[in-house]
């Protein structure tokens, strides 16, 4: 595949920072038109998932040179490399970092934890759609040998030194299976987001989809570097997979604390840190 978007002089462009670039664009646009649909403050949401982003971001780097120090302490310069590198374990420990983030944020601006939620499912689907085309290009979170007639062999020698992902193998091109999932996950929750019966739907829904979509795609990935439970049953992110399946169920249990009518989802008013009910409610005519 093609692990170089394109070169401006000595300057690399990776196609995975580009796509991801491109995704988290797309996805912010996404999340001002749910925040609207659902009566959150489109600029408090907007804060939101900068702080989201850029929290990430930093904590992956910081702790991409922590693992890497002893190494780094003696060739400095090699830092400068550090944005080629995606290595999936920093990018769930920097999602991590950035949800608990978002959670204070939220929060400390008394933004309603569930209308948040489901007003961000749909975008982080769509910008996870992104990444995994990005991821795809680069050869990062490759998959297993394959014999398919839609396998994709790498054949760039930055993919193996950045990602390494094997040349001259055949593969299954399982980043682009999830990248379909994801895109389905997104288009279906932008679909039922008129449609939901309470808050916590659609995270319920994206908790359960996204855990489904990652037990069941890690048959096809590589193993290594995936982490093996249960003496090799299980890889890391099918566990986490599962737990995502148990807390989508939890979510979309019946709540009579945060159910809502149909007709009130149609017609919500804008939800600001100085105004954060916790409910929706139709508004009083007369």
């Amino acid at each position: 595949m093609h692990p170089v978007l394109f070169h401006i002089g000595r300057l690399v462009i990776p196609s995975y920072g580009a796509t991801a670039a491109v995704g988290v664009l797309v996805a912010l646009m996404l999340a001002l038109h749910t925040a609207r649909k659902l009566g959150i403050d489109p600029n408090r949401i907007w804060n939101l998932c900068i702080l989201m982003l850029f929290t990430a971001l930093v904590g992956s780097r910081v702790l991409l040179v922590i693992v890497n120090w002893t190494v780094l302490r003696h060739h400095p310069l090699w830092m400068l490399g550090l944005a080629m590198i995606h290595h999936p374990l920093l990018a769930a420990i920097g999602s991590l970092i950035a949800v608990a983030v978002a959670v204070l944020y939220a929060r400390l601006n008394h933004l309603p934890f569930l209308v948040t939620a489901d007003a961000l499912v749909a975008p982080a689907a769509l910008g996870l759609a992104f990444e995994q085309f990005g991821a795809l290009l680069a050869g990062s979170g490759y998959g297993t040998g394959a014999v398919v007639p839609w396998a994709i062999t790498y054949t760039d020698p930055l993919a193996e030194r950045w990602s390494g992902a094997p040349l001259y193998i055949p593969v299954h091109p399982v980043q682009a299976y999830v990248a379909i999932c994801f895109l389905a996950i997104a288009t279906g929750l932008v679909f039922w987001l008129p449609h939901r019966r309470q808050h916590g739907d659609l995270a319920g829904i994206f908790l359960m989809s996204t855990g489904t979509v990652l037990f069941i795609t890690e048959f096809w990935r590589d193993p290594i570097g995936r982490g093996a439970l249960f003496h090799g049953i299980l890889k890391g992110p099918q566990a986490v997979g599962i737990a995502f399946v148990i807390a989508g169920g939890w979510l979309m249990l019946e709540r009579a604390s945060q159910r809502l009518a149909v007709a009130a989802a149609r017609e919500v008013p804008i939800v600001t840190s100085q105004s954060a009910p916790s409910e929706i409610e139709r508004p009083s005519h007369g």
